[in-house]
């Protein structure tokens, strides 16, 4: 009977690296649409009254915001799904130490022979 992996390489995803649920982000991208066309109506409004006031070149100023806002604001609202990590799914790593290479003659053997099955040394 077997109960689990012994050694396997799962990747294992930490909840706090989870995207947050579509409806909130659905909520967050109609909220920033909201405040853009607020901004937007406020431009015009300005716009309005500089003109009417005879404030000139002045009046365009606020025009070119309330023109382009939109714009601006319906590429965001559909740009898709904001990204929470750039990184992705962070894995798990247990904070284990470090292995060292072990290399020929490190291991208490002289000269590299590693013993008497060795089939390099018997040659």
């Amino acid at each position: 009977m077997r109960i689990g992996q012994l050694g396997g390489s799962r990747n294992v995803h930490m909840v706090t690296q989870a995207r947050r649920p579509m409806s909130e982000d659905i909520a967050y991208r109609q909220r920033r649409y909201l405040w853009m066309m607020g901004f937007r109506a406020v431009c015009f409004g300005i716009t309005i009254l500089l003109f009417l006031n005879h404030f000139g070149w002045v009046a365009a100023i606020p025009a070119v915001f309330a023109i382009f806002i939109p714009y601006v604001a319906v590429v965001f609202a559909n740009g898709g799904r904001e990204p929470d990590n750039v990184r992705g799914f962070m894995e798990y790593r247990p904070n284990l130490p470090e292995r060292r290479p072990v290399t020929p003659g490190q291991d208490g053997s002289q000269n590299g022979h590693h013993g008497p099955g060795d089939q390099s040394a018997q040659g």
